[in-house]
């Protein structure tokens, strides 16, 4: 099934490099230099973009060369890791990743993709790979990991800019035993997440907002730096600032003049597995459907791979059938998966979105059907505000369990169409006055106008609800008065309502202990802080520090008495354990806090920190290096400022004895508060700075508004920009 060939040079089915001719290189260079004057880029003084292009190609151009100067690796490393070329890069243990992507993205299929697409978007992908190609020209001191020249084509393998697309819900392991020749593969335990979830979107209709004007609350949460800054201008009417996905060309979550968006992640069910019984004769596979046998279809995939002696490829025998690719064996079948896979609507939605107008323009967008993995918070200048599920739903038989894998050879089993957009989880102007999702299920999104559950078939929504969850419920109803700063500290409020419950059972366990008992001399210090804390975050807060390293302990025994799992810890309560387990896992939070900080009594800043090393994706912390305190915690907690962060081990950091200090990768990223009057005024921040390069002031000029959350004004019209204004220029000007 698999072979191993040596070679000497970079040799990647369908990807090989193309090499313009000396004619063609010099046709380019004409062309992107007309271009270039086209385009007018802003610095403002936190050296955030704003392009400003005669028409929306020029902009994109502008653009994508503006991403490139912040931040060229993260740019590269996006298209690589969606074209599966990873290994190329860093070598042999992204082979399978590699394959993952591989087995979807093919360049010659997207390559006819773009050949079919309409003229306007073939000029968007013409400008965004003469944007990119442009920016190496002028900087040849900047070296590509691999990617030397970028192709239109290219920008269809990435098409929507959240943080892990449905493809990257293939188990690696799983599909490495599969394709890898391992025979045991039904014993492997499932991949582990590994990026933070969550994100937070919140609308106020005007009724309750003290200037009568919709607000929205845009505030995904990712990996830091996963996504730069800016605005698109251009005199064809496109005018949209927010957070974009290195590399692409679209404003992701953001908002223009007259509406905005907020994509938070979807428990829609869009992706199915299908066991497929496999029969072998004549040297050929085959597999049931209904009373036929149809034959599996074999591809040969190549993964070329960086090796200390030069590169290398690995060749695969991948199988597909009707459903999509193979991609593991269970219980003696295989399974094959279906997804989305319209990269030519994908990427119009995620483009023509951001030039709406209007309530019905954006639906209209929504038509597309492609945005398979995302919910969408909406607010706009005429008051509304809305909430879209995810909107591409497959039309299901509903007797069948779609959370599993389902008999491939059912016919029955198969997908019937899409949900029309009004047959999807959707909610317009709620006489509540707010709505909100913060990656749980819309079935309490609005209080009392909340969508119901019984009116959906079961797979449209898998979600549990959250803490995060319940914090909103705890804000939101009742408020008539809100304005932009208070929807700002609304997303900063420090309440962690995950430990309601358990804190309750740990106080009553400590008051059944005999007065005598060992154990309740012993913690009676922690419990008095406990007892005294208002479950509020804050840096100088021991009661923090106690209570999360507390929470950690009675989740590890919840998993270890067998009777929870992961997913289940994501629900709204979090897992009730034993009296005796709760005061014994007190114990030990106190002992794990003094052998690290040496005593227990260590408040939480000094534990929770942000830090900026350097511009690699992968950072490698250190205790002895200067770094931020950071008040608000996990996302699981309640925490609706989400920052994940955990100690490194000495092999992560390359340092003795790892880290004791916990350092973030992840939540609150691009932060922004809108108001839509008649002008549009939002406040905003990025996580760290703007720019990846260490020596720029803005590689991190953010990090003590991130820290307090005070949000900066943002720079939307182009007079607001005087005064304020770092450097203007034509791209390529030196």
């Amino acid at each position: 099934m698999v072979a191993l060939v040596a070679a000497v040079a970079s040799i990647a089915s369908g990807h090989t490099q193309t090499v313009p001719s000396p004619a063609a290189r010099s046709t380019e260079r004409a062309r992107w230099a007309a271009e270039a004057k086209r385009v007018t880029i802003v610095r403002d003084d936190w050296g955030i973009a704003h392009v400003y292009g005669k028409t929306d190609a020029d902009t994109v151009f502008g653009m994508i060369y503006a991403q490139s100067e912040d931040d060229f690796h993260r740019v590269e490393t996006n298209y690589l890791n969606a074209m599966g070329r990873l290994a190329e890069a860093e070598g042999e243990d992204k082979i399978y990743q590699d394959l993952r992507m591989k087995l979807f993205i093919d360049p010659q299929d997207l390559r006819k993709e773009y050949a079919a697409s309409p003229e306007w978007l073939k000029k968007l992908m013409d400008a965004f790979a003469d944007g990119a190609n442009y920016y190496l020209a002028r900087h040849p001191a900047i070296k590509p990991r691999v990617i030397r020249h970028f192709e239109p084509w290219m920008a269809l393998s990435f098409t929507e800019g959240s943080i892990g697309g449905d493809i990257e819900r293939v188990d690696l392991k799983k599909l490495e035993a599969f394709y890898g020749g391992r025979k045991e593969v039904a014993s492997l335990q499932e991949q582990t997440e590994t990026e933070p979830g969550g994100s937070n979107g919140i609308a106020i209709a005007p009724s309750n907002t003290a200037q009568h004007h919709a607000l929205l609350l845009i505030n995904p949460h990712t990996s830091f730096f996963f996504r730069s800054e800016l605005q698109m201008v251009s005199d064809e009417g496109l005018d949209a600032y927010g957070a974009v996905t290195w590399g692409q060309f679209f404003i992701y979550q953001g908002f223009n003049q007259h509406l905005g968006w907020m994509h938070t992640s979807s428990g829609v069910d869009a992706v199915d597995e299908y066991l497929e019984t496999v029969s072998n004769r004549d040297g050929h596979s085959y597999y049931k459907y209904g009373d036929e046998e149809r034959q599996v279809t074999e591809k040969q995939i190549n993964v070329p791979y960086k090796t200390a002696h030069g590169m290398a490829e690995k060749h695969f025998t991948v199988y597909f059938t009707q459903h999509g690719p193979v991609i593991r064996a269970q219980d003696g079948k295989w399974v094959a998966i279906r997804l989305m896979q319209e990269p030519i609507k994908a990427l119009m939605q995620s483009y023509l979105r951001t030039k709406a107008k209007n309530y019905a323009e954006y639906r209209q967008t929504m038509e597309l059907k492609a945005n398979s993995s995302n919910n969408t918070v909406y607010a706009d200048a005429d008051g509304h505000i809305a909430y879209f599920h995810g909107n591409f739903i497959p039309r299901r038989d509903p007797k069948f369990d779609f959370t599993k894998p389902v008999d491939g050879s059912n016919p029955a089993t198969d997908w019937q169409g899409l949900l029309t957009v009004e047959e999807t989880p959707h909610l317009l102007d709620p006489k509540s006055g707010y709505l909100f999702n913060v990656n749980d299920s819309p079935w309490n999104g609005a209080g009392e106008s909340s969508l119901r559950r019984q009116d959906y078939p079961a797979y449209v929504e898998t979600g549990r609800e959250s803490a995060r969850g319940l914090h909103a419920m705890r804000l939101l109803p009742g408020k008539k008065d809100f304005t932009v700063d208070s929807l700002v500290t609304a997303a900063y409020d420090s309440y962690l309502p995950w430990f309601i419950k358990p804190l309750s059972a740990l106080k009553q366990a400590w008051a059944d202990l005999p007065a005598d008992s060992e154990m309740k001399t012993s913690l009676a210090p922690q419990m008095a802080v406990l007892q005294a804390w208002d479950l509020r975050w804050g840096v100088d807060s021991v009661a923090t520090s106690l209570a999360i390293f507390w929470g950690q302990e009675i989740t590890k025994a919840a998993l270890a008495n067998e009777t929870k799992t992961p997913a289940d810890l994501d629900e709204f309560l979090p897992p009730s354990v034993p009296p005796q387990v709760a005061l014994k896992a007190l114990a030990t939070a106190s002992a794990r806090l003094t052998a690290d900080f040496g005593a227990w009594q260590t408040p939480w800043g000094r534990i929770n920190r942000f830090q900026r090393l350097n511009g690699d994706i992968v950072q490698h912390f250190n205790d002895a290096q200067p770094s931020t305190p950071i008040g608000f915690t996990a996302s699981s907690w309640g925490s609706l400022a989400a920052f994940s962060a955990r100690p490194y081990t000495a092999e992560e950091t390359g340092r003795r004895g790892g880290t004791k200090k916990w350092y973030g990768t992840g939540g609150n990223s691009f932060v922004a508060v809108v108001e839509f009057g008649e002008k549009v005024r939002a406040r905003a921040l990025t996580a760290g700075g703007e720019s990846g390069n260490p020596d720029s002031p803005h590689f991190q000029d953010e990090v003590e508004r991130y820290r307090s959350g005070n949000l900066r004004e943002v720079y939307f019209y182009r007079e607001q920009l005087e005064g304020h204004t770092e450097r203007e220029y034509h791209p390529g000007a030196q």
